[in-house]
């Protein structure tokens, strides 16, 4: 048993069992090994940046680390974006990164690179494999950092003489971080909060806090006490549709946020952070709480903060009586021309029951949130880092987690063309996934964002970098050319028409969205 076969059989035996991959020279033992190997599934991606995403959305909706195979130093800088994206979601993944083997890294060939350098940044946990006797048990120990809590991003890096001599055998991964509980003094502290100006506080939630049973615990503290709930701006996942709590979300825009915030004296952060904007503007505040306003933290990331608001519901004697009705936009399917209203509804209509939701639809989704509160219940998924790619590759994953829910992806034209090689996994593995792509032929986000940071009136040079035409991107063809159906619509009735049909068959589909 050489050193690759040693790792991934210790990946397998520790609960890894899925591999997004894009393997080099380097990687060639693990690929060889991978066959040798039952028990691990492998997901070619063909660039990097997918295979990282992947991972993300996978962890997302299986609670559970998969794991990647990555090049070299370069390889893992391609896939660095979509890790970055992981990290601020709380992900937990096992990055395995090929290296030289150790006596050739001294000559400097071209592909040498300082790869623990590039991958401290977005991993919490880096190790490199001096020799093949130390591969199975560093594995397991990538494993653990991985499924701690809070989880980790794990990089373990694979010289390529400690994959192929040979091992002694597999690891046992350490047992299992138990999910740690909460502070009943934190939970204390905000029932007297609570108690003493509830219309007056903000329960800020994000992470487990915005799961059905979480949303649930908060609807009934919410209607006893007279508080607000919200979500940040962005989430990693969060339950929403007919019959779950519906909560609002701190607007991205800093003259939304700053009204929508200036009430409250508290807030209680569930597994959040203070509210800040997503950018530097000139004249406009970082920090969007209103002066004297007091933040306190309930729980943190990795806490149990379903078990702290059942807590804290009991402490402020809430139960489902307290519940208030919610008033939810009603659905009609939208006939007519394409507008962000009507898109909303049409895609409101469409959601099927029990589906997953993977929004980057940036400026064309800001209004999605009403209409779809009344839409068959749904797991919605954001990007919680900023940098733009990760829907396609992050709806990979989340397919290969839960292969009997319909995956919808809806993304801009400009976010797509980053990551559009996920087109071509999606059909490989046949995955049943609808990626909408919204397409207004501009990076309109960028033109608001001119505007915002007081650049002036764009001219012609700057116009040129912000629109995507001469020549315009047929996203049907490119569909097409990766095994993907596609069709464009420039209609509310064609779009209706075509979610009916994508979200009807199986298998990946591709709408594309004329604006």
């Amino acid at each position: 048993m050489n050193g690759a076969e040693s790792l991934v059989r210790t990946m397998v035996k520790g609960g890894v069992d899925v591999c997004f991959t894009n393997p080099g020279t380097s990687e060639m033992h693990f690929v060889a090994a991978l066959d040798r190997v039952p028990g691990m599934r492998c997901v070619l991606g063909l660039f990097e940046g997918v295979v990282t995403g992947a991972a993300d959305g996978y962890f997302r909706m299986k609670g559970t680390p998969a794991s990647t195979l990555l090049h070299l130093g370069p390889g893992l800088a391609n896939g660095l974006a979509n890790l970055h994206n992981a990290k601020k979601a709380n992900s937990g993944i096992v990055n395995i990164v090929g290296q030289h083997a150790v006596y050739h890294i001294g000559y400097n060939a071209p592909l040498t690179s300082d790869i623990e350098g590039l991958a401290r940044p977005m991993s919490s946990w880096v190790r490199t494999s001096p020799d093949a006797k130390s591969v199975a048990a560093d594995g397991a120990a990538a494993i653990a950092a991985a499924k701690s809590a809070p989880p980790q991003i794990a990089t373990l890096i694979l010289p390529a003489d400690t994959a192929w001599n040979e091992a002694d055998g597999i690891a046992e991964v350490p047992a299992e971080q138990q999910r740690a509980s909460y502070s009943p003094q934190a939970v204390e502290q905000a029932a007297k909060i609570l108690h003493g100006d509830g219309e007056g506080t903000l329960l800020l939630m994000t992470g487990s806090a915005l799961s059905e049973q979480g949303l649930a615990l908060a609807e009934r503290i919410a209607g006893k006490t007279g508080c607000t709930v919200m979500g940040p701006t962005f989430r990693p996942k969060m339950a929403r549709g007919h019959g779950r709590y519906s909560i609002d979300r701190i607007h991205y825009v800093i003259e939304n946020a700053l009204p929508m915030l200036a009430k409250f004296r508290h807030i209680v952060l569930v597994e959040s952070d203070d509210p800040v904007a997503f950018f530097a503007y000139p004249n406009k505040p970082s920090m969007l709480k209103p002066e004297g306003c007091e933040v306190h933290r309930m729980t943190s990331w990795g806490e149990n903060s379903v078990a702290a608001l059942e807590a804290l519901a009991g402490a402020v004697k809430a139960s489902a009586k307290d519940v208030k009705p919610q008033a939810l936009q009603e659905l009609v399917k939208p006939t007519g021309a394409l507008t962000f209203a009507s898109i909303a509804q049409a895609i409101a209509c469409a959601i099927p029951e029990n589906a997953i939701m993977v929004d980057e639809s940036l400026t064309t989704g800001r209004g999605f949130f009403p209409p779809t509160a009344a839409a068959a219940p749904h797991d919605w998924l954001q990007n919680m880092g900023g940098s733009i790619g990760f829907s396609t590759p992050l709806s990979i994953g989340a397919a290969i987690a839960c292969p009997d829910r319909k995956v919808i992806t809806m993304v801009g034209d400009g976010s797509a063309m980053y990551t559009i090689q996920s087109l071509w996994t999606q059909a490989r593995e046949n995955l049943d996934i609808v990626t909408i792509v919204f397409a207004n032929r501009i990076y309109q986000i960028l033109r608001g964002e001119f505007d915002n940071v007081g650049a002036g009136e764009p001219g012609q040079r700057a116009n040129d970098m912000l629109r995507l035409d001469r020549p315009t991107l047929d996203f049907v063809a490119l569909a097409k050319g990766m095994g993907v159906p596609g069709r464009a619509v420039t209609n509310a009735d064609e779009f209706n028409k075509a979610l009916a049909e994508a979200v009807a068959e199986p298998g990946p589909r591709l709408i594309e969205v004329q604006m």
